[in-house]
């Protein structure tokens, strides 16, 4: 199969062809139709995750149809449209059994721990707690976006934030996943304020419900989203991952608000100062969100078929996988606004 790989960390990838993975006796191996290009990818390739094994294949995101069923898997076929969490869980230890499948204690992330979708075929184990059916009417491109953002995003919302409707809610970073925070925040009748430096993201977020938008480099955002709120936000969320958007959302925040921390801290970042005194002071929630078990998505399904939410709204650009290299290398740099979508198999003009 064709693949993304590199050997070792900041060098560019090439695309290459590599031995097609094994199937296993409880998984499947997917026909990759999508897959997403995410900050998450790029923090793997600079080194930054520790359980990444060279040479390796990036890519978490993805949607495709199953292409071969391991032997002890029972209600999945050839031919089944399909994608799955980007954290998949065993469905066996004690995390497990307790229904928390995104922590689970011998999870495996395709794309970190094993190879991953930046190529024709992804191998995915324990199919029978990890496989999500995409529904029928949605692309798969739209289901690609899925798996890390957009559920994360949504699990953030929805079961960490709370929210309510007339709420203030504050996404500090507007790109995949704080776009779709946005949204979701905002089809709750909440009362959104986007914050980022990029103009482009700004104008995106207001089109999927933002009521404010905020640029950190022309007011200060902690006094901006204290003055507009009366106070400060019911609900907080760095999407971005940095010391300053994480400080920014912890200080945004009214007596008993809530801090949810989606944004990866890693390399300079890993290891940010707390203002404690205040979380105490004003008993703040602090809390991590890390994807979402693929048991809690119907709930998710139902709403964008519904029409309540509209994920491939987010979808702003599309490129095929010999492309990936130079825009995986360059994605700090130059972030793109939204998501970016990787077709294994050429475009079409």
């Amino acid at each position: 199969m064709r693949a993304v790989l590199y050997e070792a960390f900041q060098q560019l990838p090439e695309v290459v062809t590599v031995d097609d993975p094994a199937c296993p006796e409880t998984g499947v191996v997917i026909e990759v139709a999508a897959t997403g290009l995410c900050r998450s990818d790029w923090h793997g390739w600079m080194g930054h995750d520790p359980d990444i094994r060279l040479p390796h294949v990036p890519g978490h995101e993805f949607a495709g149809v199953i292409a071969e069923v391991g032997s002890q898997v029972q209600g999945w076929h050839l031919g089944d449209k399909v994608t799955a969490p980007f954290v998949c869980a065993c469905g066996q230890c004690q995390t497990c059994r307790r229904g928390e499948h995104q922590v689970c204690d011998r999870q495996f992330q395709p794309g970190f721990t094993h190879w991953g979708s930046f190529a024709e075929l992804v191998a995915i184990d324990h199919a029978q707690v990890n496989l999500v059916r995409v529904p029928d009417d949605m692309a798969l491109e739209t289901a690609a976006s899925l798996g890390c953002r957009f559920a994360t995003a949504y699990r953030a919302v929805v079961h960490h934030g709370r929210v309510q409707s007339g709420d203030w809610v504050v996404i500090h970073g507007c790109g995949g996943v704080g776009l779709s925070a946005v949204m979701i925040a905002a089809a709750r009748g909440a009362q959104v304020i986007a914050v980022d430096i990029s103009a482009t993201a700004l104008e995106l977020a207001r089109t999927f419900g933002a009521a404010v938008t905020l640029d950190p480099g022309h007011v200060d955002i902690v006094d901006a989203v204290r003055d507009l709120t009366g106070g400060g936000a019911q609900v907080s969320i760095d999407a971005l991952g940095s010391v300053e958007t994480c400080r920014n959302s912890i200080r945004s925040l009214r007596k008993r608000g809530r801090h949810i921390q989606v944004g990866l801290m890693l390399g300079a970042d890993d290891a940010p100062p707390v203002p404690m005194s205040t979380v105490i002071a004003a008993e703040l929630e602090i809390v991590g969100s890390h994807g979402m078990a693929a048991h809690d998505y119907p709930t998710m399904l139902a709403e964008i078929t519904a029409g309540t939410l509209s994920p491939q709204r987010l979808v702003q650009h599309r490129i095929d996988l010999s492309e990936a290299p130079a825009k995986l290398a360059a994605l700090d740099q130059q972030p793109g606004n939204g998501i970016t979508i990787i077709s294994p198999t050429p475009l079409a003009p």
